[in-house]
């Protein structure tokens, strides 16, 4: 055999298998949420960017996201092995052992404390209440219907931790930004567990579609996201964002009403487009359009 098969053949070594485990690419959607935050703060706390504090927080976001992503398989890897959506995820096929994937949460745990403890006082004392709901939120659905709402409050600490990151101090417009995510994560996550109904039924796992239907949960996270829109304006209005702000806000409508044309409660074979692509958009279009907007209103590098 060629040395080109060999590699071809070769499974992926423990540190890759462990990346595709947490789907470290999927940070996409909440990190851009941390950086307005950020940014925000800097804009009216001094005015310039703080490079070393937005690495810190980009650090902190990803470290406990992996965290949260690697606890969420292992607890659920049972359930994973008898639904056929995720029977090949790494750890019930054996590419990433159960050791592996604890060695691996536990280093980024540990990285995430760090970060904190780098930030500033008030960071490194609240870093324990922002782990909590990273690991309630896979149990959630083995004892609420509404499962989403536990990962929207998990969510929803991004950009809050990211403004304290910042300023060291407590700030309701980012609770607001902060509610914003997670109602829209929540809801976008109404959506991707549609697809799961039979499977949860079948095994006794909670949540909205398998409680309630397809359409129910479909109706919801319409809701959510009307609601998302709202939270955004109000962010917006305390934060006295400019007209690139808006804009960005009127991209997000309409990326929320396609996401919504894409699946129907008779026809989900759209769900992976309206879920993946349009969410991970929304929140590169909002991040570019608020961006743009602090930088007319005088945030310097």
């Amino acid at each position: 055999m060629s040395s080109a098969a060999e590699n071809a053949t070769r499974p992926p070594g423990k540190v890759r298998a462990f990346l595709r485990l947490v789907l470290i690419e999927h940070s996409v959607f909440a990190l851009p949420f941390a950086y307005i935050a950020a940014l925000t703060a800097m804009f009216l706390h001094g005015g310039s960017v703080r490079w070393w504090t937005l690495l810190l927080v980009t650090v902190a976001m990803v470290s406990l996201r992996t965290f949260a992503m690697a606890a969420n398989r292992i607890i659920d890897r049972e359930i994973d092995a008898r639904n056929p959506r995720t029977a090949g995820r790494e750890l019930v096929t054996g590419a990433v052992s159960v050791r592996t994937a604890w060695t691996g949460s536990a280093v980024a745990l540990a990285v995430f404390l760090a970060a904190a403890a780098l930030l500033n006082p008030l960071c490194l004392a609240l870093s324990p209440l922002a782990v909590v709901p990273m690991v309630v939120y896979p149990y959630g659905k083995r004892f609420t219907n509404f499962p989403h709402a536990v990962l929207g409050l998990a969510q929803a600490i991004g950009p809050i931790g990211a403004w304290l990151a910042v300023t060291g101090a407590w700030s309701w417009e980012a609770v607001v930004l902060g509610f914003a995510v997670g109602v829209w994560i929540g809801g976008f996550d109404l959506i991707f567990a549609c697809q799961d109904v039979a499977a949860d039924r079948a095994q006794g796992v909670m949540s909205v579609p398998a409680r309630f239907g397809i359409a129910a949960a479909l109706y919801g996270a319409r809701a959510s996201h009307v609601v998302t829109l709202a939270l955004l304006a109000w962010y917006a209005l305390v934060t006295d964002a400019g007209a690139f702000f808006w804009a960005g806000l009127a991209v997000v409508a309409v990326a929320f009403v396609y996401e919504h044309s894409l699946v129907r409660p008779d026809d989900l074979s759209r769900l992976n487009r309206a879920f993946f692509t349009v969410n991970g958009f929304i929140g590169i279009a909002l991040f570019t359009c608020a961006l743009a907007d602090l930088a007319v209103r005088g945030l310097t590098v």
